[in-house]
């Protein structure tokens, strides 16, 4: 690994390693290094981290383990070249439904940007978004990639309540609300998909690291889909990224 990491107290229990003041895939990556090489040869004293779009959040055990110790420990790991290869990322397919009562504010986002609906509904879903970092609520992807000629501002005045399984644009980002929450992203479409199931082992579908991909289905599709789900026979498509296959603008 190359460049400068910054190391910042947050707190007396936690460290941040920070990795550059910009949003790209080699930042990303070497985010996803770090995180695996703790994997492979954990730290004592550390409880966890949080991966992030530039930096990564350490917690640890300060009775363990002092800050200074850990930044130690932690500077070592960038002079490690025989770093194990990171695994191949997915990509998983996210079916939606654009426009109309699920994405009432598709039309808004095609006037902004001078383009017909089908065009942005294309211009969303012909590509891979990085999954950069899961936050905000619990199970929501920040996606990376999103084309600049979809790009639109937020809402003024944001909802009360969007329904979890909505697909919005906020600015040059786009993302899926995995639960019923607030919010002020332009909404253009909707998925059956549960992001966040609790009551599961594993309750997160998506994790940082891996890719997700648009998928326009119809309404009836979307209703066969969400009866598959209910009772449990439906799986969401996910195969392994192809070089090439990302791409920021």
């Amino acid at each position: 690994m190359t460049g400068k990491v910054r190391y910042l107290f947050s707190g007396d229990c936690a460290l941040i390693m920070e990795f550059g003041n910009e949003i790209n895939p080699q930042i990303n990556s070497r985010i996803r290094q770090v995180a695996d090489l703790l994997e492979q040869a954990p730290i004592a004293g550390i409880l966890g981290w949080i991966p992030t779009y530039r930096s990564i959040l350490i917690k640890y055990n300060p009775f363990v383990i002092s800050n200074h110790q850990l930044i130690d420990q932690l500077s070592g790991l960038e002079d490690i070249k025989d770093i194990k290869a990171l695994s191949t990322p997915f990509v998983m397919e996210i079916p939606v439904v654009y426009g109309g009562a699920f994405g009432p504010d598709l039309a808004y986002v095609a006037d902004h940007n001078n383009l017909s609906e089908t065009e942005v509904i294309q211009i969303h879903s012909e590509r891979n978004y990085l999954i950069y970092m899961m936050g905000f609520t619990p199970g929501f992807p920040y996606l990376g990639g999103m084309s600049e000629r979809i790009a639109t501002p937020r809402l003024i005045s944001p909802r009360e309540k969007i329904t979890g399984g909505s697909v919005g644009i906020a600015g040059s980002q786009t993302g899926i609300y995995p639960i019923d929450s607030p919010g002020g992203w332009q909404l253009i479409g909707k998925t059956p998909i549960k992001l966040f199931e609790p009551e599961k082992e594993e309750p997160f579908l998506l994790k940082a690291g891996d890719y997700l991909r648009f998928v326009p289905v119809t309404e009836e599709e979307y209703s066969q889909i969400e009866l598959q789900i209910s009772l449990n026979q439906y799986a969401v498509k996910r195969f392994p990224l192809e070089v090439g296959e990302y791409h920021e603008d």
